[in-house]
């Protein structure tokens, strides 16, 4: 067989909870859950960064935000920067980019040639959603010109990127597809679904968390949910044009989103904190390699993601990607996957986090605003959450002598972490301490 295409459907902050494999009961995406089901379904997939421009930068590199240097929006990836398009494009691939790109600090719309970073086809804005509305669908192309797009966003670039797969039947391309669905539009502070969609989704099921905190949700679930909605008929659309070209076989897809969306019950807007609710995100992978592998529930980051797409392809993973193929996994071979994902805060706060199987631990850097710096050489505990009983985090257990083993334990993890990602080890400062006469964790649920 020939080389696999790739294609990278990327979505703008979706939470992982509106998948039917993730229990939403709305079946709002009926075409993720089936392609997952027979293809690689990543259940516990963490962005290593919740904030567009950071997590962007990390899936095209295969690099930690602090190495990138896009640590904050709003900061231009690195000339030098080596990115997926570059390593396709050496091994023979065509490459193409269809969407939002958020990596260059000019212009909202057209992207200079050499800001393309390997990238030969182009038909995108450096920010979507301030080029476009639901109806209004503009991005540039290759020279640079807009491109006036009919129908609902999602549609029109959902047409643009089956043109695409058409028109490259000939020699294997790698296309990178990045939707701002299911983003907030940002002059509206609004989710605008297609014409309909809101009032066949307002009022129904809200997950937990939000729930419990409200934020914004009651307000904007029905749009977020009918975004969702026709980002699933799109996928749907997609297979099916491969289907019908003969191409899906040999086509990898992978599914994914750069963070997750918390409705402002967390900080004062819709990710950039360590919550699930921020940071987990839908992921699968279906074609050559992936198909029928079943559920993976071993804990994988957006950064695990580049090695895994360049090792399907039969191509070199370059050694300065900080992230691992889930190759090994596939073949049953678990023996030093990493226990736990790394994440990175800096806009809303300077933070640093891992999550486990069973436990989530924030520290937080105090005196530091979001977007001050990249990070600090001093940190606060300031959140754990025992996953297992209170999995939408709803019970902030940081402090409470109760569960000071397990904050030991995570912490030397924590550190671990950071100074495999590039970072000068920290101090971590104990939270206060909080007495509650509650049953103490145990060392053996300490280390789960």
């Amino acid at each position: 067989m020939s080389q696999p295409n790739v294609i990278v459907f990327f979505t703008d902050q979706q939470r992982w909870d509106t998948s039917g494999l993730h229990g939403n009961p709305l079946d709002l995406t009926p075409n993720f859950d089936a392609m997952a089901m027979g293809g690689t379904h990543l259940a516990q997939t963490s962005t290593c960064q919740p904030v567009c421009g950071p997590a962007r930068s990390c899936l095209q590199t295969g690099l930690y935000a602090t190495e990138t240097g896009c640590w904050r929006n709003g900061i231009p990836l690195s000339e030098d920067a080596r990115t997926l398009a570059h390593c396709f494009r050496e091994g023979g691939y065509d490459t193409g980019y269809i969407g939002k790109w958020h990596l260059d600090a000019g212009s909202r719309g057209p992207v200079p040639a050499d800001r393309r970073f390997g990238y030969d086809y182009w038909l995108a804005s450096n920010t979507l959603e301030f080029t476009s509305d639901a109806y209004d669908c503009v991005m540039y192309d290759g020279d640079d010109q807009p491109v006036k797009m009919p129908g609902y966003r999602v549609d029109a670039q959902t047409d643009a990127v089956i043109r695409y797969v058409n028109e490259h039947q000939d020699n294997p391309f790698f296309l990178f597809v990045s939707y701002i669905e299911p983003h907030h539009q940002n002059h509206l502070d609004d989710y605008p679904p297609p014409h309909g969609y809101r009032e066949r989704y307002a009022g129904r099921w809200t997950p937990p968390d939000l729930l419990a905190l409200g934020g914004s949700s009651q307000q904007h679930l029905g749009g977020y949910y009918g975004m969702v909605k026709r980002l699933d008929e799109a996928l749907g659309r997609l297979r099916d044009a491969l289907f019908s070209l003969d191409m899906l076989d040999n086509t990898v897809i992978l599914y994914t989103s750069d963070h997750g969306c918390h409705f402002k019950t967390r900080n004062g807007e819709y990710k950039r904190s360590c919550h699930e609710s921020s940071v987990r995100v839908p992921t699968f992978l279906t074609g050559p390699g992936f198909s029928n592998r079943g559920r993976v529930d071993e804990q994988v980051s957006l950064i695990d993601l580049p090695p895994t797409l360049l090792t399907a392809a039969g191509l070199p993973v370059p050694t300065l990607m900080q992230g691992r193929s889930i190759q090994p996994l596939l073949a049953g071979q678990r023996e030093g996957w990493p226990e736990e994902v790394f994440i990175q805060i800096s806009e809303a706060q300077v933070a640093r986090a891992i999550r486990t199987k069973r436990w989530k631990y924030c520290v937080e850097a105090p005196g530091l605003k979001g977007g001050e710096a990249s990070g600090s050489d001093r940190y606060v505990e300031s959140e754990l959450y025992d996953l297992e009983y209170d999995p939408y985090e709803l019970t902030n257990l940081i402090g409470q002598e109760s569960h000071r083993a397990a904050c030991d334990v995570l912490k030397e993890r924590l550190l671990r972490r950071m100074r495999e990602a590039g970072e000068e080890p920290p101090t971590i400062e104990n939270a206060p301490v909080i007495q509650r006469f509650q049953r103490r964790v145990t060392q053996a649920e300490a280390e789960s």
